[in-house]
């Protein structure tokens, strides 16, 4: 438990100032409105430490790589997502002095985020050096509505004597990202005028445009504006107990959806909008906006804060970060917190955060998160042919925002192909929860059909062992390199190769005119080429050990010392900031779930005894020094009934980042993985998930709960299940639809509520 932020359901509250957590609270406070968002930084000039971000979807610059030397097949360039100008900025003076928390006396400071709005707050009352106590208050939100507003009241109140209140409200274009490879600029001005900036970014060639209107009753602003700046000043005195309260209106508007030569015009439309607007109706608007989007995705949980603000956080971090608006845009594993990964594109979503989106936000926004990924699939053969694979192979990369490779350890561009298995398998996910298979003919099968041609290429005939083995992978278990026989990828791929042979013919049958399209667009010749998945199939070596009755994580890893997580000394914890990387490499400790999550995407093909196995030996090695691990963990301790471990990693997944758990919050906040804790809490505690066509409940609770509460979007249904120990209920606001609740299955009627 984090004791520096209070425990409340619905907000993050910190009531302390401590300058050596502000990094981290700028993460934790952070704002979001899907399309772009940024970190927690103070309004006004803070000479203290702080990571200064404000971040827009799809805006990046591919920024060369640094690597000391080079092999072939490598990206030219990592994709980063840009710290963009610094549109929130209210310097401000008292008698003449500025108002820096570094350097005057902070009496009192709270600052909050209100999850059920998206506001953030900040009050504090703070003695200047020249003698002035004054009171602020900073209200600020990314509106939901409008998505290219950002909004900001700023208040200031002399306490013990009047005062000359100076604002210099201002918007700076000339940032940098801290982690630029060479320490270059990102970007370049094109055009700085009186009250708005535009810039474009180098190489790609994205520009924006901001533009700011200001309001302060009873003064006018000066222009201060200079090249990449816009700034205006205006002064008042303000008598003792009384405020002086400024209104910005900020319009940030892009290439992605105005044309280059109007952005600035169109920026200061936007602003001019919001100010006519006015603060007050912006924020009911707000709050509406956001009181839809919590309807069919909030959960409560009964008997433990800890637990609940833990959970309302992570759903928070979701929705701010992604709404299924634009195609071009994807959930990046720190969201609009941090720089960190670069704010692109991993597997985790679909291994994760697709889950989340379809259940709470519908099967529109689900299905563009596979639109996104079949638009890049021309991109994901193109990768695959750098690496010498052909005839329409795609391996779709680790790191990308826009379908092409740019990550560069060899371990993982080259190695952990795993992903490819992902992407196949959100397909599945979304149509067997949705039930719209014709997505297969509208881009899925193509997908799949490059996915499989690929595994056929990649895994290999082994004459020593008359079978096909998988060789030189890395499994998400990234302790481990450059091994064979990764029982997750070889298991995934077999499950790719039997899925795309699935849906092949299920196309031809049903969809006749999109399949004849698909075999000419593809040069898909299906017998020849499922003929040959299937033999690979049917003939793939998975490594066991049957003494343990346990899968092998990969060949030869019984050869090592196995000592378990217990038995490490706490100073040796992370081991990934304490151990050389040969030593990790060369011991038994795995870094997140690998034949777990295998176990875990497809529960359906093992029994309870089985899993537990696995679990159990597994869990004991794994040191969850990713943050994906903790919930796959999570759920399946809950399938095998041991509500301890569930409950222990549940916590660690919800307040991974609230607690702090692997201390680097300060560089941004794990969203996707976010996606995982919803999935421990629905699919673990909740008991969710498909079966045979049908959604199926069998939930759990662990004892520290009275109730759990959660509401899931079902083919256009909103289903509010309700689980205590006593019992299980779920209401239906939509149409009649059949459902299963431990293991007996009815037709839940509109309105009705089964217990």
């Amino acid at each position: 438990m984090n004791e520096f932020l209070k425990t409340d359901p619905w907000k993050l509250i910190e009531e302390k100032f401590d300058p050596a957590r502000v990094k981290s609270s700028e993460s934790l406070f952070a704002l979001g409105n899907g399309v772009m968002g940024g970190r927690a930084n103070f309004e006004e000039h803070y000479s203290g430490e702080s990571l200064q971000g404000n971040y827009i979807g799809a805006i990046y610059y591919p920024d060369k790589t640094r690597v000391g030397w080079w092999k072939n097949g490598y990206p030219e360039y990592f994709a980063k997502v840009l710290n963009s100008a610094f549109w929130i900025g209210v310097d401000v003076k008292i008698d003449g002095e500025e108002l820096d928390l570094a350097r005057v006396k902070v009496k009192a400071f709270r600052r909050e985020v209100d999850m059920r709005r998206s506001v953030l707050t900040r009050r504090m009352t703070v003695e200047m050096q020249n003698g002035a106590e004054v009171e602020v208050e900073a209200v600020r939100f990314l509106s939901l509505e409008r998505r290219e507003v950002g909004v900001i009241r700023y208040g200031v109140k002399p306490l013990n004597r009047k005062a000359v209140v100076t604002f210099s409200p201002y918007i700076d274009a000339d940032v940098r990202n801290t982690d630029a490879n060479y320490d270059e600029k990102f970007w370049e001005e094109v055009l700085t005028d009186g009250d708005a900036v535009q810039s474009r970014t180098k190489k790609s060639g994205f520009e924006v445009a901001w533009a700011q209107r200001v309001e302060l009753e009873g003064a006018s602003f000066e222009c201060l504006t200079r090249p990449e700046k816009v700034m205006h000043r205006a002064e008042v005195e303000v008598e003792a107990g009384h405020s002086a309260t400024l209104y910005k209106y900020t319009g940030i508007c892009s290439s992605l959806n105005h044309e280059k030569g109007d952005l600035i015009a169109a920026a200061r439309r936007v602003a001019e909008e919001g100010h006519a607007v006015g603060f007050d109706a912006l924020l009911r608007e707000q709050e509406e906006a956001w009181r839809k989007r919590w309807h069919s995705c909030d959960i409560m949980i009964e008997g433990d804060d800890e637990s609940q603000q833990g959970i309302r956080f992570c759903i928070f971090m979701l929705l701010q970060t992604y709404t299924g608006v634009d195609t071009r845009l994807n959930i990046g594993p720190k969201g609009f917190t941090g720089e960190k990964y670069g704010g692109v594109t991993y597997w985790d979503t679909e291994a994760y955060c697709l889950s989340f989106y379809m259940a709470t936000a519908g099967e529109q926004v689900a299905r563009e998160l596979l639109v996104y990924r079949y638009n890049q699939l021309d991109k994901a053969i193109e990768n695959a042919a750098k690496l010498g694979f052909k005839d329409g192979a795609a391996l779709y990369p680790m790191v990308t925002i826009n379908g092409e490779e740019c990550h560069n350890e060899w371990e993982i561009t080259f190695e952990e192909i795993h992903r490819n298995g992902a992407i196949a398998y959100a397909i599945l996910n979304y149509i067997r929860y949705t039930g719209d298979r014709h997505y297969l003919a509208e881009g899925g099968l193509e997908v799949l059909l490059s996915i499989a041609r690929f595994w056929a290429q990649r895994i290999t005939w082994s004459e020593a062992r008359k079978k096909f083995v998988m060789l030189g992978v890395t499994g998400p278990n990234e302790y481990e390199n450059n091994v064979n026989n990764n029982w997750y990828t070889s298991y995934i791929a077999c499950w790719c190769l039997r899925y795309a042979t699935e849906s092949a013919a299920w196309v031809r049958e049903h969809c006749p005119e999109e399949y004849r399209r698909i075999c000419e667009k593809r040069h898909f010749d299906e017998k020849a080429e499922t003929e040959r998945w299937m033999y690979i199939n049917d003939n793939m070596y998975f490594g066991e050990d049957k003494e343990l009755g346990i899968f092998l994580q990969q060949d030869n890893y019984m050869d090592k010392e196995q000592v378990l997580v217990k038995d490490l000394d706490p100073r040796e914890r992370p081991i990934n900031q304490k151990w050389s990387w040969d030593r990790i490499l060369r011991s038994c400790f795995i870094k997140q779930a690998d034949v777990l999550q295998g176990i875990y995407l497809f529960q359906e093909n093992f029994d309870v005894e089985t899993i537990r196995r696995n679990f159990h030996f597994y869990e004991a090695r794994t040191v969850h020094e990713s943050s994906l691990s903790p919930c796959v963990h999570s759920i399946l301790a809950t399938r095998i009934g041991d509500m301890d471990k569930a409950y222990e990693l549940y916590l660690r997944t919800s307040r991974l980042d609230l607690d702090d758990y692997n201390r680097e919050v300060e560089e941004g906040c794990h969203v996707t993985s976010m996606a995982g804790s919803w999935m421990s809490v629905v699919e673990g505690f909740g008991g969710m998930r498909m079966k045979e066509g049908v959604l199926s409940f069998n939930p759990a609770l662990p004892e520290e709960w009275r109730s759990l509460s959660f509401k899931v979007n079902y083919r256009g249904r909103v289903l509010t299940v309700k689980v205590s120990h006593e019992g299980l209920s779920v209401d239906n606001e939509g149409e009649p639809v059949e459902v299963e609740l431990r293991g007996e299955r009815l037709l839940l009627e509109r309105h009705a509520e089964v217990k």
